[in-house]
């Protein structure tokens, strides 16, 4: 698993659009007090709003890493971004990375990492050798945010479920299962990048025995309904062995996003089908809650469908961007 180095310089490169920033933007709002400021070619015309370090001025004042906040094209890292990342490893900082292509394939950040001690970090990519999963019974507490579909708002739901435990004086642990939230979080692994026979085996490694009142938050992957990417899902189901599930939807979403012939089930088919998997290795895991990305809804919208929600499946009901997940946090403390 990763563990990366603290505090971070935000690599921009040349980006054009803000949706391409996304890494770069969650950093900023999710771990702003690890952020020293950002960095980026002439050509960017996004900017995060931070200050503006070269990186060996942000050295300097101890950033430990570099970090690309960006999604370049095919996930490739661009040949004219090296002189920059090489400034950074040649001033003693890590580079930290989770685009597809890996940082060692390029000889000139080897032999610049060599030459300073510093670590090329591909959080995308994992060459840790995991086991199967035992099914072995751990102590302390889990909750697993899971989804209707990906891509929306099971990271966000975890973080700010995390954050609501710990402002309550409840032990949390944020565990990262994404390459942005193992930026966030600076641990963690991309569980996408494990192969699939042990998946459920690194599941269990990221969340290992802990105190018996101590909750660890687990950032969902994928979705048990997705043609593509139910096995991730299944797995890190079955390894995390969740005390507690959040169901993340969508409302805006009839299908499975780019699956137009996949229907997404009604949630409470969704909540009984993911207990039913999640029973496999807890026979306790029930659905506390739903986190809805409530964006496409106006004001009145919202209150008209988190109330009837709340009706059909009495259960708690939040958007994390409008009004926090404090009856999550609620619910999880009740259980």
């Amino acid at each position: 698993m990763h563990q990366l180095r603290k505090p971070y310089l935000l690599f921009l490169g040349d980006v054009q659009l803000k949706s391409d920033a996304k890494t770069a933007f969650g950093l900023r709002d999710w771990c702003g007090e690890d952020v020293l400021g950002e960095w980026s070619l002439p050509q960017a015309t996004v900017t995060l709003g931070l200050p503006r370090l070269a990186p060996v001025d942000a050295a300097r004042r101890g950033a430990g890493s570099l970090v690309v906040g960006v999604a370049a094209v095919g996930g490739v890292l661009p040949p004219h971004w090296l002189p920059d990342l090489q400034a950074a490893l040649d001033a003693g900082m890590d580079i930290v990375s989770g685009l597809h292509s890996r940082l060692s394939a390029f000889p000139e950040l080897v032999q610049a990492a060599r030459r300073s001690g510093a670590q090329l970090r591909d959080v995308r990519h994992s060459d840790q050798v995991f086991p199967p999963g035992t099914g072995r019974k751990r102590s302390g507490k889990r909750v697993l945010t899971v989804g209707t579909d990906c891509a929306l708002g099971k990271k966000y739901t975890a973080l700010a479920l995390a954050r609501a435990l710990q402002a309550r004086g409840v032990p949390a642990t944020f565990r990262a299962t994404g390459q942005t939230g193992v930026m966030i979080a600076g641990a963690g692994l991309a569980v996408d990048a494990v192969i699939s026979d042990f998946v459920a085996g690194a599941a269990e490694a990221l969340s290992p025995d802990n105190a018996p009142d101590h909750w660890d938050v687990i950032e969902g992957q994928g979705a048990l309904f997705h043609p593509a990417y139910a096995g991730v899902t299944l797995g890190l189901l079955h390894g995390s062995q969740p005390d507690a599930l959040v169901l993340c939807h969508d409302p805006s979403r009839d299908t499975i996003e780019g699956y137009p012939e996949f229907p997404i089930p009604a949630l409470k088919d969704a909540i009984r089908r993911y207990e039913e998997a999640a029973h496999l290795t807890n026979r306790a895991s029930r659905c506390v809650g739903i986190s809805i990305n409530s964006s496409s809804l106006s004001d009145a919208e919202w209150v008209a469908y988190s109330a009837r929600l709340i009706r059909e499946l009495e259960l708690p009901v939040v958007d994390p961007m409008r009004g926090g997940v404090e009856s999550l946090a609620a619910a999880l403390m009740a259980s």
